[in-house]
């Protein structure tokens, strides 16, 4: 711990945001924050509406006086999650709009190529949609994560899976990239708590449509249980292409195909999906008083019903909020850091996990919950998995 400490502190003489100096991108009555999104690639589903969430998070503060005074301003740019291109929005939202943090950044490959830029420049880097253990190790100033780990989480979901159903041949179906692999290094760990193995894996290219290949192969090696290390439209092509066959075999997908999107689109197809839950979906019906509320302003601003990748922007959001206001009115990175870092964070009307920071830890939340769809709606079916 000691050692950690030692390096944290050589981390902050490197920084130029001390206190007394100009902070990019905080002036006498604005905070200007960054994120990088897919707005036109294969998971524009996604960042459509995290940015709406973000957004309309920082409207409201917005309306009740900003934070200290100063007005939010967010400018979000789209890399379609494409790796180059999102190094080429980072570096644009570093040096023209001088950013002061990134928020939310979308997506595993995005997330690698930009991060040390961001973080060399000295801009924060909060929350992004990576739950990529490099996200938060090694501890580092500047890196904050809210998202269970996949390692973590998917060891988890596939140890339960497994045991509770007993499944005896479990096969992997993942994206050829970070993300695939680190569901992979969790799936195996999982299988590992039950003394089992994968008994098959096939991979597909980001971006991919066509499952045909993939899916005759799994069937063929008699999988009882596939995981899916995909997204939203991967997961519905891959089911669909299942049940084309009447293959009925169950189906276990990670946190980025746990979305409405995914039984909007899928239909009957997904339907019996096994999911894992990041926070529940945020359907109106049934909803509490307050969330109610909230779900009616959401669609009254953007013309459309939220879904939990709204909650997730409105709720990093709110955290960057919170932060900015505990540190005070003279806001640097130094100060910011300190003040997320002893925030005293309640639970939410959204009923989400109560995320924790310290000066020693800098990942929020390390579990997850299974969800199903039923009925064409997902349902959480366990409590936190460990």
């Amino acid at each position: 711990m000691l050692h950690s400490r030692i390096l944290l502190a050589a981390a902050f003489a490197l920084l130029p945001l001390a206190a007394g100096a100009e902070t990019p991108g905080v002036s006498h009555d604005e905070i200007t924050v960054g994120s990088i999104q897919d707005l036109s690639g294969p998971i524009a589903m996604l960042g459509a509406p995290v940015r709406d969430g973000m957004l309309m998070r920082f409207e409201e503060a917005n309306a009740s006086g900003g934070v200290h005074g100063r007005r939010l301003r967010l400018v979000v740019e789209d890399a379609g999650y494409d790796p180059k291109r999102a190094v080429l929005a980072a570096r644009k939202l570093i040096q023209r709009d001088r950013v002061f943090a990134f928020l939310s950044n979308m997506g595993t490959p995005v997330v690698m190529a930009s991060m040390p830029m961001i973080v060399e420049a000295g801009r924060p880097h909060l929350f992004p949609f990576s739950p990529h253990e490099a996200t938060y190790l090694p501890l580092h100033p500047l890196k904050f994560q809210i998202y269970a780990p996949y390692q973590d989480y998917m060891a988890a979901a596939t140890d339960y899976m497994v045991k509770t159903h007993e499944y005896s041949r479990t096969c992997l179906l993942y994206q050829d990239d970070d993300y695939g692999l680190e569901v992979m290094k969790g799936v195996e760990a999982g299988l590992a708590r039950q003394g089992r193995r994968l008994t098959e894996r096939t991979s597909y290219k980001r971006g991919a449509t066509d499952f045909s290949s993939q899916i005759a192969r799994l069937r063929a090696a008699g999988c009882d249980l596939v995981v899916l290390a995909t997204v939203v439209r991967e997961t519905v092509a891959a089911m669909t292409e299942a049940r084309k066959l009447g293959w009925e075999v169950d189906m276990l997908v990670t946190a980025s195909g746990y979305s409405a999107q995914t039984h909007a689109l899928g239909g009957p197809a997904v339907e019996g999906l096994y999911g894992v839950s990041v926070l529940p979906h945020p359907y109106a019906e049934g909803a509490t008083p307050e969330l109610a509320a909230w779900v009616a302003r959401y669609r009254e601003r953007f013309g459309a019903a939220p879904n939990v990748w709204s909650v997730m922007g409105y709720t990093a959001a709110d955290l960057l909020v919170q932060a900015a206001q505990a540190a005070g009115p003279e806001l640097t990175v130094e100060g910011f850091r300190v003040a997320l870092e002893n925030l005293q964070i309640r639970p939410d009307i959204f009923g989400g996990p109560v995320y924790r920071f310290s000066a020693d830890d800098h990942l929020g939340n390390r579990s997850g919950r299974l969800a199903q769809i039923r009925n064409g709606r997902w349902q959480l079916i366990s409590d936190y998995l460990h």
